[in-house]
């Protein structure tokens, strides 16, 4: 599988082939989440969002919510990560009707977002970056928009397309 990560400035993002970094954030109802205990059996699908709320994050959400058949399923899990605190993260899920985990970067601010290498600096927010993780822990493919830019949904179904094809 082959990376379309795009440049994103002052930011480097993990390469294809590599192991995804672990971590474990709090969701949007209080609850940790780990990466390493969601691998094993399924697939992780990682989305980045700047901002809780704004236009853009609003809208890719809501593609998810509304075509989550598409990205997940018995061998794949979603897992929406922002720099919001879990009281935004939570609010925005209740008025939105998102059901699957949003997780809190807050504190240490943005930790998780610079271990992906999408943690603008200059802006203190995470980039939009989507990241497939296959069951063993290895990035298999990603993408960064640029700020201001919505990500490519059509790109992003193929490439969970091909990680499901060649795992089943």
């Amino acid at each position: 599988m082959t990376t379309a990560t795009t440049s994103a400035p002052a930011c480097a993002a993990l390469a294809v082939g590599g192991r995804a970094p672990s971590f474990t954030l709090t969701d949007q109802h209080g609850t940790p989440i780990s990466l390493d205990e969601q691998l094993g059996s399924r697939h992780v699908v990682l989305v980045f969002v700047p901002f809780a709320f704004s236009g853009i994050c609003t809208g890719e959400l809501r593609e998810i919510r509304d075509r989550l058949e598409d990205f997940e399923g018995d061998d794949v899990t979603v897992l929406v990560i922002s720099c919001d605190s879990l009281y935004s993260m939570r609010v925005w899920a209740d008025i939105e009707g998102y059901f699957f985990p949003l997780l809190s970067d807050f504190w240490p601010h943005g930790e998780v977002a610079r271990a992906y290498g999408v943690f603008s600096e200059a802006n203190g927010f995470a980039l939009r970056g989507t990241f497939l993780i296959d069951r063993d822990g290895i990035l298999q493919w990603s993408a960064v928009s640029e700020t201001g830019q919505a990500r490519d949904f059509d790109e992003f179904r193929a490439a969970l397309a091909d990680l499901r094809a060649q795992t089943t």
